[in-house]
C-alpha cells in the first residue's frame, strides 16, 4: 500500500484513525497501530512480514541481552551477532544478484544470477534497528522490556517503507507517553496533505515530463535538453521523496510522534556539505554517528572514514554501479571542501557558490538516474557538450523550447515550494501580533489544504500505480 492511493487515504487512514480515537487505554491504542502497520506492510507482499516480525525479535532479544552484559566483554559478542545479521539480510535480499554479476564479468564465468525480490522497506528497517542495536550498547537508550513496544517502533507505518530512519530515542518516551490533541491532528493532517501534493501535483507531473527526454536512449538528445531534464529530475526526485516524509512526519503527528525534519530545503545551499546536512536528515546523520567516527583498523581516520561513508551512502540507495559514482562523487566534494575549510568558503561570492552548487548537484542526480552505465556516459558527453563535437548533437531544439513552454507553470511553481516561501508566509501570519492576521492566515491554510486534498483525490482517480522513488531503497 503507498499513501498516494485513494484507498490508503480514504480507506486505510480513516478506519485505523477511528479505530485509535475509540480506544481508551495507550496500550490499546498502540496495538491498533501495530496491527494497523502489519496490514500496511502485508498489503502487497503478505510474506515479508515474517522477515519483519523476525527482525524486530531478533535485535529486541540482542539488545536485552546487551543490557544484561553491558560493560563485559559478551555484549560486544552481541552487537556484532545483531548487526552481522541484519548486515547479512540486507546483502542477501539487496545485493546478491549485483555481486554475482560482478562476479561474473570479473571471472568470466557464468553462474546463474538468483531473482530474489527484495522486501520492501528493508533498507530502512534495517538501519532503524542498527541504529537501536548501538545506542543501546552505548547506553544512549535503555532496552525495551516489551517486545510489542520495540515492534512499534521498528513497524510504525507512517515510516516503515521509505522513512524517514527514526531513531528509538526520538520516540522512546512517546511510546508508553503521548497525548495526540487537536492542534497536533489538525496540523499533522496538513503537513500530510502538503506532502500528497508534493507528490500527486509536483513529482508525478515533473516525471511524466522527465521521461520524454530520459525514458529513451539519449544518444541524440541535444546540449540544452538533458540539462533541462536533468534539472527536472532533480525536483522530482526531491518532492517525491520529501512529499512522502511529509506525508510520514504528518501522519506520526496525527498520532502523537513527533518525528525529526528530513529535508530542510536543500536547494538552497552554498556548498555540498550544506546540502547534505539538508537532504535525506535522517540517512546523513545516521552514517555520521555509525560510521563516520568508527575506527577502522583501531584507528580513526578521517579521510578513509569519509570515503567509506559516501561509498555506503551510494550503494545503500541501490545495486547498481552508478549509486556508488553518485555516492563518491559527492564525497570528493566534501573532500575538497573540507580540505578548503569553512572559514575560506565563507568568504566566496554567494551568487559563485550557488552556481558551483546547483551545478554539481544536478550533475549528481543525472549519475543517480541513470542505472545503465552506457547511458550514463551519453549522459556526461551530453551535458558537457562534448557530443556536440563527436557526435553532431545540436546545442537545443525545438521539442526542448515547446517542452518548457506546455510546463512553465509546473517548473516555476515547483521551483517557488523549493524554497523556504511557505515557511515565511506562516511566520508573517502567525507572528504578526494581530489577532485577526492570525485568524485570515489558520483559515487561508485551511482552505488551501481542503484544495490540495481535492485536487490530489480527482488526480489520483485514474492514477493507480503511484510508488515513490525510495520503495525501491
Amino acid at each position: 500500500m503507498v499513501f498516494s492511493s485513494l484507498y490508503f487515504v480514504y480507506l486505510f487512514l480513516a478506519v485505523v484513525f477511528l479505530a485509535y480515537y475509540t480506544r481508551k487505554s495507550l496500550k490499546q491504542k498502540n496495538i491498533v497501530l501495530i496491527i494497523a502497520s502489519l496490514v500496511f506492510y502485508a498489503w502487497g507482499e503478505p510474506i515479508w512480514v515474517i522477515m519483519l516480525i523476525f527482525s524486530a525479535f531478533f535485535n529486541w532479544s540482542m539488545a536485552l541481552k546487551i543490557g544484561k552484559y553491558k560493560d563485559k566483554s559478551e555484549a560486544k559478542i552481541f552487537v556484532g551477532a545483531a548487526i552481522g545479521v541484519d548486515l547479512l539480510l540486507l546483502i542477501i535480499f539487496k545485493y546478491t544478484g549485483f555481486i554475482v554479476e560482478n562476479i561474473n564479468m570479473l571471472l568470466h564465468i557464468s553462474i546463474p544470477v538468483p531473482q530474489i525480490v527484495m522486501p520492501i522497506g528493508i533498507s530502512f528497517f534495517t538501519f532503524q534497528a542498527i541504529s537501536y542495536i548501538m545506542d543501546c550498547y552505548w547506553e544512549t537508550v535503555p532496552p525495551q522490556k516489551d517486545f510489542y513496544k520495540f515492534l512499534l517502533y521498528l513497524a510504525l507505518f507512517p515510516q516503515l517503507v521509505a522513512g524517514p530512519i527514526v531513531r528509538y530515542s526520538v520516540i522512546e518516551q512517546e511510546i508508553d507517553n503521548r497525548k495526540a490533541t487537536v492542534v497536533d491532528i489538525s496540523e499533522g493532517a496538513m503537513r500530510a496533505i502538503v506532502g500528497l501534493s508534493k507528490k500527486v501535483i509536483l513529482a508525478n507531473n515533473l516525471y511524466a515530463v522527465v521521461q520524454e527526454f530520459f525514458g529513451k536512449d539519449i544518444t541524440d538528445l541535444s546540449f540544452l535538453g538533458t540539462w533541462y531534464a536533468v534539472i527536472l529530475y532533480s525536483l522530482y526526485v526531491y518532492f517525491d521523496f520529501s512529499g512522502y516524509s511529509d506525508i510520514a512526519i504528518g501522519l506520526g503527528r496525527m498520532f502523537g510522534f513527533h518525528f525529526n525534519e528530513n529535508f530542510n530545503y536543500p536547494f538552497i545551499c552554498k556548498t555540498i556539505s550544506e546540502f547534505w546536512q539538508r537532504w535525506h536528515i535522517s540517512l546523513s546523520s545516521f552514517f555520521r554517528d555509525y560510521l563516520f567516527y568508527m575506527p577502522i583498523f583501531g584507528k580513526q581516520r578521517k579521510y578513509a572514514n569519509l570515503f567509506l561513508v559516501w561509498f555506503c551512502t551510494g550503494l545503500w540507495h541501490g545495486a547498481s554501479w552508478n549509486f556508488i559514482f553518485w555516492g563518491l562523487y559527492f564525497g570528493v566534494f566534501i573532500f575538497i571542501e573540507t580540505k578548503i575549510g569553512k572559514k575560506r568558503m565563507k568568504k566566496w561570492n554567494k551568487v559563485l557558490t550557488h552556481i558551483y552548487s546547483k551545478l554539481i548537484i544536478i550533475i549528481g542526480f543525472g549519475i543517480f538516474n541513470f542505472t545503465d552505465l552506457s547511458q550514463l556516459g551519453r549522459f556526461f558527453m551530453n551535458i558537457t557538450g562534448i557530443s556536440m563535437i563527436t557526435n553532431g548533437n545540436a546545442f537545443g531544439d525545438i521539442i526542448t523550447w515547446n517542452s518548457l513552454l506546455n510546463n512553465i507553470f509546473l517548473i516555476i511553481f515547483a521551483i517557488i515550494v523549493s524554497m523556504p516561501v511557505i515557511p515565511k508566509i506562516k511566520y508573517f501570519f502567525n507572528e504578526w501580533g494581530n489577532n485577526i492576521v492570525y485568524t485570515v492566515g489558520k483559515i487561508g491554510g485551511t482552505a488551501i489544504c481542503c484544495w490540495l486534498l481535492v485536487m490530489s483525490s480527482i488526480l489520483l482517480v485514474d492514477n493507480t500505480n503511484n510508488p515513490f522513488l525510495y520503495f525501491r531503497f
